[in-house]
């Protein structure tokens, strides 16, 4: 059996987010880092059923490189794709890390700005998403990584966005799931995440049988490129932990 390493994107990025944890980890273990349905090239899916769309492509591409079983790592919207996919493909998945995401579903309030800025994509393109994204990283976080999360907002498809966009606005609530994971499970969240701030991320820890809670100092809502060095020693805790073996 060949054990790896699965990494889901965030909103409104590709996997191209993942490239310290790659790099990390590459060679020791296999690496599968898919796009979600319209991102970094991948075609599209309707805004119905975009979730299971996204787990069910991220089984596939597991499968194309030979993994039967995967330590699966969500951040953000990857969070609520690992969840779909979770309920969809659990023996695929070995351990499981949720960072700096939440298990419940979109309130109405949010689900109305999700339908607002998906229009607005359409209509304009992605252009002033790109320039002003949401709190993505903190203050604090380097102009060079700013403008980095900037460009690879800016080579998504407006469309594809959308599409994300519309199908966070339409999952379900995962909060009746949690007790039901029974794999070696980490939840993340980081100090400086005022997007999915701890409050709202951390009391999964506490519904998840056995799981465990880190809690990163400083870092935003992209806790993999803000504090990589801390992510990346997470995950190998958790590869460990699922017994997945590292070289």
């Amino acid at each position: 059996m060949t054990d790896g390493l699965l990494l889901l994107h965030a909103f409104p990025l590709s996997s191209e987010m993942w490239a310290p944890q790659v790099d990390a980890f590459q060679g020791r273990l296999p690496v599968v880092a898919p796009d979600d349905p319209g991102f970094g090239g991948t075609a599209g899916a309707a805004p119905e059923g975009w979730m299971d769309a996204a787990a069910d492509q991220a089984a596939a591409a597991l499968r194309a490189a030979g993994v039967d079983r995967a330590v699966v790592v969500g951040l953000s919207m990857g969070g609520y794709v690992a969840f779909s996919f979770w309920r969809r493909h659990p023996g695929l998945v070995a351990g499981l890390v949720l960072a700096n995401t939440r298990s419940g579903a979109d309130p109405d309030a949010a689900r109305e700005a999700r339908a607002a800025l998906a229009g607005r994509l359409r209509a304009e393109g992605n252009g002033f998403l790109a320039d002003s994204p949401p709190p993505l990283l903190s203050a604090e976080a380097p102009a060079a990584l700013r403008e980095r999360v900037q460009e690879i907002i800016r080579r998504q498809p407006a469309e594809a966005i959308a599409g994300a966009a519309l199908g966070m606005a339409g999952r379900v609530d995962s909060t009746p799931d949690l007790a039901g994971i029974t794999v070696p499970t980490l939840v993340i969240t980081s100090s400086g995440d005022t997007l999915i701030p701890p409050d709202a991320t951390s009391p999964m820890a506490g519904q998840i049988p056995g799981a465990e809670l880190l809690v990163i100092e400083g870092a935003g809502h992209l806790s993999n490129l803000e504090a990589a060095d801390a992510f990346n020693a997470a995950i190998e805790g958790l590869i460990k932990r699922a017994g997945v073996a590292l070289a």
